[in-house]
């Protein structure tokens, strides 16, 4: 059974997926490659995209709980030169680094995730900006021509990551109750509980109690449907498929 991961491991995953992305940025024949699984963006967009959103994120977090929105970038712009885009992206992310070790994993932090079952605090942010770098150095990749599966035991956090941060939600689920099983083969499984109350998220129960609906896939293959860079139809799918069409179109925010 893979470990937890604790804060000083999402910082340090945080550092090594960042250089992973540089690695692919550095390898691409062009930064005006389109990114196939973020076709409107070149990788030139793609690094500014994630540059741009680590000095933001530092920023907020350097902030503490008193900030009421997300910081704008505040470094300078990416520039075109790739060895200096590189060079720009690293320093991006040590500003990130730099203001979670100062903030430790417990000091408040503005998010946007407010009603659902992950923290506001610098942890939350930390385990969610890892899945935002992971998911964007498979992007880089891609469009370098060497996508590489997530490292396992960032995706196994990546999958309880979304559900409790991106999924979990106190608005009305809008249909008839249900429940959703996500597999991994690596060995863990969560479900997902729909009904008035919204979405609640945890481990699935080990009584084996069928759910409403399942996929199956290495936890990696997961993050990737989240994310949409994968379809369902990749995954072994369970039970009723209705539930799925429901939950992809679902906006709790209407």
């Amino acid at each position: 059974m893979r470990r937890t991961l604790e804060f000083p491991d999402l910082v340090t995953l945080i550092d090594e997926r960042s250089a992973a992305f540089r690695t692919a940025v550095a390898a691409a024949p062009s930064l005006d490659v389109t990114v196939p699984s973020c076709p409107e963006w070149t990788l030139f967009d793609l690094a500014r995209h994630l540059g741009e959103g680590r000095q933001s994120w530092a920023a907020t977090v350097a902030a503490g709980p008193g900030a009421t929105s997300k910081a704008p970038p505040g470094g300078p712009s990416a520039p075109r030169d790739r060895e200096a885009l590189t060079a720009w992206l690293a320093s991006s992310t040590q500003l990130l680094l730099d203001a979670l070790r100062e903030a430790g994993p417990d000091r408040g932090c503005w998010t946007w995730w407010g009603d659902s079952q992950s923290p506001q605090n610098s942890a939350a942010v930390a385990r969610h900006q890892l899945q935002e770098v992971a998911v964007h150095t498979y992007d880089a990749q891609l469009a370098a021509g060497q996508a590489q599966p997530l490292p396992v035991d960032v995706a196994l956090d990546g999958v309880e990551d979304f559900l409790s941060t991106c999924c979990a939600t106190t608005a009305a689920w809008p249909h008839e109750p249900a429940t959703i099983d996500y597999h991994a083969t690596e060995g863990r499984s969560w479900r997902v509980e729909l009904s008035p109350a919204g979405a609640r998220t945890g481990r699935a129960p080990a009584d084996g109690t069928p759910a409403t609906a399942a996929a199956s896939g290495t936890a990696g293959e997961l993050v990737l449907l989240f994310y949409d860079r994968i379809p369902l139809d990749a995954l072994k799918l369970e039970g009723d498929a209705r539930v799925f069409d429901q939950i992809i179109a679902w906006d709790p925010s209407v």
